[in-house]
């Protein structure tokens, strides 16, 4: 269906978004005082949490340019693999079969001399991290899981009929819990450890003891919550699709800079975002499809 053009706005606004939808809860808490405390006992929402929380400066768009090419030709081959799975199934949902095809197309992770230069790229980049820069990380860490793109889609359904902005809300999540649990099959399966379990002086904070073999990082499940998100969400407003690329390039960058990652994690994650994102696209709508 054709959607109303929303306006645009940078990723930093976002914070701005968070506020007027919580001014709104304020001016409606005045009136409804009952209904303000059933409300009250709820888990915050992505507004509540971006608002109590909002975004400091991000990084710069040079920064993070390589990886959003990175993300970029993911799409293109998850776009290949997922037409070989539609001219099988069709658009008919059967997540339990699709989460176990997806696994199965991600490759192998680097062979270890790769990965090892991969692991010394990361070094690298530790060595130039400011405190301004920690603080954008660990603010993209923390809300890329989920609020960000929660909140993306918060935004779209002001715009769009009761009935279906609630369709693309659990559309969005099962989205989401799908990336995740993808990514978790791949990690026990290929059981990559994550930079700062090889290198523990890359993030001290982790206290990492001798002989510790997890996390695993392969594949980043930051880039796959990302990469499902953004297909979904240009699907629904194409307009934005490069606010949302930009959004999904900072999260993954921000997972590299703290030595969560490294590239290949990062790459490997896009591409079972960007699978489940066609997926979700192209399959019924409906709430409750293909459990």
């Amino acid at each position: 269906m054709n959607r109303l053009r929303a306006i645009k706005w940078p990723y930093i606004v976002i914070a701005i978004i968070a506020t007027a939808a919580a001014v709104f809860g304020l001016v409606h808490t005045n009136t409804a005082p009952a209904a303000a405390t059933t409300a009250s006992k709820k888990k915050p929402g992505a507004t509540d949490k971006i608002k109590s929380d909002p975004p400091p400066a991000l990084f710069a768009d040079a920064d993070v340019a390589t990886l959003a090419k990175q993300q970029t030709a993911q799409k293109h081959t998850a776009d290949t693999l997922f037409a070989q799975w539609k001219a099988a199934h069709g658009s008919t949902r059967d997540d339990k079969a699709f989460t176990a095809w997806a696994t199965q197309q991600v490759p192998a992770p680097p062979a270890k001399a790769a990965r090892a230069a991969e692991l010394q790229q990361v070094q690298q980049l530790t060595k130039t991290r400011t405190a301004a820069g920690k603080k954008a990380a660990t603010w993209l860490e923390v809300h890329g899981k989920g609020d960000i793109w929660k909140l993306y889609a918060h935004d779209q359904r002001e715009l769009l009929p009761q009935d279906q902005g609630a369709v693309d809300k659990i559309q969005l999540k099962d989205a989401l819990k799908m990336a995740k649990a993808i990514t978790e099959q791949v990690a026990a399966r290929d059981k990559q450890p994550a930079p700062y379990v090889l290198d523990p002086s890359l993030r001290p904070d982790k206290h990492i003891t001798a002989g510790q073999k997890g996390p695993y990082s392969y594949p980043s499940r930051h880039a796959a919550k990302a990469a499902a998100a953004v297909t979904l969400l240009s699907g629904w407003a194409p307009h934005r699709t490069e606010d949302y690329r930009a959004m999904a390039a900072q999260v993954v960058y921000s997972r590299i800079y703290m030595a969560g990652h490294v590239p290949s994690d990062i790459t490997a994650g896009a591409l079972v975002g960007d699978l489940v994102g066609d997926y979700f696209a192209g399959a019924p709508s409906s709430p409750g499809a293909g459990k």
